[in-house]
Order: C-alpha cells, then sequence, then structure tokens
C-alpha cells in the first residue's frame, strides 16, 4: 500500500508534469505563459494505468481532486490573462504605426501572433465567456447603445478584422473611407469588437447587442482569435466550426428574419499549413450555409495563393489584418449578395455613427478609486468616450 509520503509525491509528480508539458508550450524568449494547461488524468484512469487498489484510489482521488481545482484556477487565470494581452496588442492601434503593432505582438505572444486566447485555456469555441478588461466592457455598452439608434438593414458581426473597417478610430480612417464607400446607402453598422474569440463573440450576443436589431442581413467573420498562430488538430478545427455554428444559431434566435452571410476565416501568416487547417474549419462552416437564408462568402483565393501566401498589398504588415485592397475584396463579395437582397443602395444611409476605442477619448482611471465609487451605466460610459 502506498504511504502517505509516497502519495504527496505521486500528486506531485503528477502535477510537475502538467506544469512541464504547459512550460513546454511557451514561446522562446516571450517569458510568458501558455494559452493551455496539459489535461489532467482522471482518477479512473489512474487507477487502470497503475493498477491501483481501491484502498490507493480513495487515499490517492482528494490529492488528485486538489491539483485539478488548482489546475482549473491557473487556467481561468491564464484565460484572463490572454485576453488582457491580447486587449493591449489590439487597443495599440490608437498609437502604434501597423509594424510597430505586429513587433508588439510578436513580442508579446511570439511567433503567429493574434489578439485572444487562441481557443485554449477557456471554455469551448461554442461555450459564451466575457471579456474581463474594462475597455471590452465599456465597449460593450457603447454597442448597447449603438444597436437603438439609426437604421440598422445590415448588422456586421466579428473580431478586429470586421472592428477595423468600420470603425471611428483615426488610426483606421483609410479603411472607414472605404467602408463608406462601398455600403453607403444600405445602412450598415459595425459591431466587431478587436481580440474576440467566438466565446466573447456569443457572451456579447447573449448579453443584449444585437437585441431588438432586426436586421434585414447579418455579415459575419470570426474565428481566427480561435484558430491563433499555429495548425491545430481535426479535433480543434471541429470544436471552431462548433464554435460558428453556435454564433449562426444565436443569430437565427435573434434575428429570425435576417439572412446571414457566413465569410470563410481569411488566410493570414503565410503560413501553408495553418492555411490547410483554416480551410478544413472554412469546409465545415460552408455545410451551414442553404443558399437562402445562410448564405457562404468564400474570397480566399482572392487574399492568397494556394499555398496560402499572402497576395501583395492584401494585409497589413502583421500578416493578418487585411489593408484596404483587402477590405476591398471582401466589399466585392459582399456587395452583389447585398444589392440581391436589399436592392441597390439609397442615396441616403440612417446607419448609426460609427464607434471607435473607448480608450482613446476616456480619461485614464485614477490610481485609487473610492471604493464606493459606483459602476458606470451604459449611458455615463457612452459619454465618456
Amino acid at each position: 500500500m502506498l504511504r502517505f509520503p509516497q502519495l504527496r509525491f505521486f500528486a506531485s509528480l503528477s502535477l510537475g508534469l502538467s506544469l512541464a508539458v504547459f512550460a513546454s508550450g511557451q514561446p522562446r524568449g516571450t517569458g510568458l505563459p501558455a494559452a493551455t494547461l496539459a489535461a489532467l488524468p482522471d482518477l479512473a484512469t489512474l487507477k487502470t494505468a497503475l493498477t491501483l487498489t481501491n484502498v490507493q484510489a480513495a487515499q490517492i482521488g482528494p490529492l488528485l481532486a486538489e491539483i485539478a481545482a488548482a489546475q482549473k484556477d491557473s487556467a481561468d487565470k491564464l484565460a484572463i490573462f490572454n485576453t488582457l494581452r491580447g486587449t493591449l496588442v489590439e487597443n495599440a492601434g490608437a498609437s502604434l504605426t501597423d509594424p510597430q503593432k505586429a513587433q508588439l505582438a510578436q513580442l508579446l505572444t511570439g511567433p503567429g501572433a493574434r489578439g485572444g486566447r487562441g481557443g485554449g485555456g477557456g471554455p469551448a469555441a461554442d461555450q459564451p465567456a466575457p471579456r474581463t478588461d474594462d475597455n471590452s466592457r465599456f465597449a460593450h455598452e457603447q454597442h448597447l447603445v449603438k444597436r437603438t439608434q439609426g437604421k440598422i438593414d445590415v448588422y456586421v458581426e466579428g473580431d478586429s478584422i470586421a472592428r477595423r473597417w468600420g470603425t471611428s478610430d483615426v488610426a483606421y480612417a483609410k479603411y472607414l473611407a472605404n467602408w463608406k464607400e462601398n455600403f453607403f446607402g444600405w445602412n450598415v453598422a459595425d459591431f466587431g469588437w478587436g481580440a474576440d474569440t467566438l466565446q466573447n463573440i456569443l457572451w456579447r450576443l447573449d448579453n443584449g447587442e444585437l437585441d431588438g436589431v432586426n436586421p434585414k442581413v447579418i455579415v459575419f467573420l470570426g474565428g481566427t482569435n480561435n484558430v491563433g498562430g499555429a495548425p491545430g488538430s481535426d479535433a480543434k478545427a471541429e470544436e471552431i466550426a462548433r464554435g460558428i455554428k453556435a454564433v449562426l444559431t444565436r443569430f437565427q434566435q435573434k434575428a429570425p428574419g435576417a439572412t446571414v452571410i457566413l465569410t470563410a476565416i481569411f488566410p493570414r501568416n503565410n503560413n501553408a499549413q495553418l492555411y490547410a487547417f483554416t480551410k478544413k474549419i472554412n469546409a465545415i462552416v460552408a455545410t451551414y450555409a442553404d443558399g437562402k437564408k445562410v448564405r457562404y462568402l468564400d474570397v480566399n483565393d482572392k487574399l492568397a495563393d494556394a499555398n496560402g501566401a499572402l497576395l501583395p498589398g492584401m494585409m497589413n504588415n502583421d500578416n493578418l489584418h487585411p489593408d484596404v485592397k483587402g477590405y476591398q475584396v471582401w466589399a466585392d463579395g459582399l456587395k452583389p449578395i447585398l444589392t440581391e437582397l436589399l436592392g441597390p443602395p439609397a442615396k441616403e444611409d440612417h446607419a448609426p455613427l460609427p464607434t471607435g476605442d473607448p480608450s482613446a477619448s476616456r480619461p485614464a482611471a485614477p490610481a485609487t478609486a473610492p471604493a464606493s465609487a459606483p459602476a458606470p451605466t451604459a449611458r455615463s460610459a457612452i459619454n465618456s468616450f
């Protein structure tokens, strides 16, 4: 029979192995943890693998549970950490050039950097999860107000690729000009938010951002922040596709009259293996379309070659976010569908005004805030943007 010190040693060894696998996933030279922890075997698996007696299993059980609880706490903290890290990369856009921002992302997250969690260390891609940083919370409040303003016939949802196109941020003025050139007269409103994973988008939809809007068309592009900078397994591809299916289901529940245009996840990083992985996800997503109420739009052959090498001028220097030429490719794919569904654009546009990064105009928080300070309301948050 194993004695208590031996059990402690076994438990420590299990945790050590878990942390060793975890550490091996760290980007070299970043000093930052990876986004996921190794899976811990359950008691039944250990009992079989080690041929434990019932008494031994009973003694190991509580220690294994203790390790699992510690691991879950670590994973939760990593999810928060990675969300904040992604937010820093995304929101630096107001003050940094694209090359500087790309370098910042590389320093913070290693090769294949991107804003968000990469789908690791948190809930599955089809499960909602909130962003915990203040800027994302203020942006959510901003969207709740925006959905009540003007007239919204086309609702655009997604991550930073969608957000940058229709934002008022000065850093992305050329993208907004392209947005207006292509969509003026169709009452198109942008509800994308930078660094969001599918989990984060689901949470925003579950918490009011589409409620009462009733658009005629919904355009969606998301999932690249779940893909991350490296190819994954078939199981990961299927999970990400399930996340997109969950987003589609929310659209259908909250705006049953809308036609949804699912845009294929864009190529990124000039990486052939990553492109092949993304194509697996897109192939699954394509099956969700019925050609009527759910359309599928894939413009990737105009953004990259057959090996995933990005075509000149399509993406900015981070090899992830489109430049004007890339956005025009997306627009050229969308406009025939919008014309079919809505008719030609009108001479006037009644969409709500574009919104931007809350941190660009919101005063910095004081070093120490009174404990009794009230939480900002939607209206007071909007007034501070």
